[in-house]
């Protein structure tokens, strides 16, 4: 396998000038031959570390020292570079040297490119993982190899003068949480627009003057990150073109279709669980099995007896993964419209033909999924009027708590809450909700989705028949089809291998 890319030479040996170094921006494609074998252990291995990075994400507080300490453990066991030191390259007796798991790492990142820059979606979560990756291994260097890196890439910063930091002194140390008096003098200061640090303006942890964000060294990572996104962003729309090129290649389909339905594992568009619930259900449910997104969407529904089209898309595809029928979506959704200014007949002209799209029924017929949180948390905020979005994402924290108190969540929980939202941990926060709300001290699942909530809650609660086990019975029929139909097109039996380990992985997880 031939990666083709700019026409800028590696070398003799690619080693000496990629694979060494620690941290990549992933800017130059490999230009070396590799076995269809190693493409497909590549890119699996690569898909279980950022499942891993997603995992991790969502079940501690990012760039917390739990956080760190479980990932740098995981990412151990998979064999990736998790150090920033290039002292031991030997191969040990345990594994690959590090110049191997850097050359690994280097090729996997573009295999899964290719999978990953289908759709919208999936490029949202390949980025979103590999900004946190990214973010993990740059924080494990130390101050001479960050400055390394960013002159390496052309990263140049303005770093303020001595005068000007002496003049500002008082109002960088008050807004800089991490500087004080003392080390202010020995801390670098850069001076850039602020529109490059909204994490850090959206957090209130940097000086604003004139358009400008004055950033301590040790928050520069928010800026390289900023610039790492937009790169790969970029870099994945250049390779979507790429695309009809490489589905020609039989040998390939396959297995990057494969690789981009994994990443979510269940994505609730099966319709196994049709039937599962009855109309009379849905008030009951909500009370107590529906996640505050959907929760806020029902309780407003009932209200008005209206929702915008950004809500009734979040709402109504929630309800079709949790089992409601299009029959009776339809008459859920007329019966409440009816109640508002909209009568019967308007309902069925403009409204109707969009629940039946929900479900593939109109249009491009396509089984539509239910949002996932990061989809929520991410796209299309909601604006005035609108109630679909993420509360913990898009409420005012005072109307967030208000909120929780209206459905009796204990003062000592809401903080706890209220603090996750304040360092933008939302599925973490969603996650306590689902804790308070339950009784139980430790959810044992990382939230993701939804509609996993709602089946985590019956779990719980021992109500409607647990459908993840036959979701995932079905979705894993699937993929066993997805791995004849490679074997029918001659591929080897080391990809079916690969395949069937990749789905016993997310299965697992």
């Amino acid at each position: 396998m031939l990666f083709s890319g700019r026409r800028r030479k590696l070398g003799a040996n690619p080693q000496t000038e990629v694979y060494t170094q620690s941290l990549q921006f992933y800017g130059q494609p490999p230009l070396e031959n590799i076995s269809l074998s190693e493409f497909e252990t590549f890119a699996v291995e690569r898909l279980k570390l950022l499942k891993t990075v997603e995992n991790v994400g969502v079940s501690y507080v990012k760039q917390s020292e739990q956080y760190s300490k479980k990932l740098e453990n995981e990412l151990k066991n998979l064999n990736f570079p998790y150090r920033s030191d290039t002292q031991d390259d030997r191969k040990s007796q345990s594994g690959p040297s590090e110049t191997e798991k850097r050359r690994k790492d280097y090729i996997s990142h573009f295999i899964l490119r290719l999978a990953y820059c289908q759709t919208e979606d999936l490029r949202r979560w390949f980025i979103q993982q590999e900004v946190d990756l990214f973010r993990y291994r740059f924080n494990q260097l130390d101050s001479k190899q960050k400055l390394e890196f960013l002159h390496r890439n052309n990263l140049q910063y303005e770093a303020i003068s001595s005068k000007e930091k002496k003049d500002l002194q008082d109002k960088l140390v008050n807004s800089s949480y991490a500087v004080s008096g003392i080390t202010v003098e020995t801390c670098d200061f850069y001076k850039v627009p602020f529109q490059d640090a909204l994490d850090l303006v959206r957090t209130r942890k940097v000086y604003l003057k004139a358009g400008y964000a004055y950033i301590p060294h040790q928050d520069i990572v928010t800026i390289v990150l900023n610039d790492f996104r937009t790169r790969l962003s970029k870099a994945l729309a250049l390779t979507a073109r790429s695309l009809p090129a490489v589905h020609s290649d039989e040998r390939l389909q396959p297995l990057l279709n494969h690789l981009s339905h994994a990443y979510v594992g269940q994505d609730y568009s099966i319709q196994k669980n049709v039937g599962k619930i009855s109309l009379e259900q849905i008030d009951s449910l909500s009370g107590k099995s529906f996640p505050l997104c959907m929760r806020q969407l029902h309780q407003s529904l009932r209200e008005n007896h209206h929702l915008r089209h950004g809500g009734r898309m979040q709402y109504g595809l929630f309800l079709k993964g949790i089992g409601l029928s299009l029959e009776q979506a339809l008459q859920f959704w007329r019966s409440e419209f009816v109640k508002g200014k909209v009568d019967a007949d308007k309902f069925d002209k403009a409204y109707a033909y969009s629940v039946r799209h929900m479900f593939g029924k109109e249009g491009r017929r396509a089984d539509y999924t239910p949002y996932s949180c990061m989809k929520l948390i991410l796209s299309n905020p909601p604006s005035q009027g609108d109630y679909h979005g993420c509360p913990f994402r898009h409420s005012d924290p005072e109307l967030l708590k208000q909120k929780l108190q209206f459905y009796k969540v204990s003062p000592g929980g809401i903080s706890q809450i209220l603090e996750l939202v304040k360092g933008m941990h939302f599925q973490l926060a969603c996650q306590k909700y689902f804790e308070l709300t339950h009784n139980v001290e430790d959810a044992s699942f990382s939230l993701s989705h939804p509609n996993q909530y709602f089946i985590e809650s019956q779990k719980v609660l021992g109500g409607v028949k647990d459908t993840k086990r036959e979701t995932d019975t079905s979705e894993h029929s699937v993929a066993r089809g997805s791995t004849a139909a490679r074997e029918a097109a001659n591929s080897s039996q080391h990809s079916a291998e690969m395949t069937e380990d990749l789905d016993s992985y997310f299965k697992d997880a």
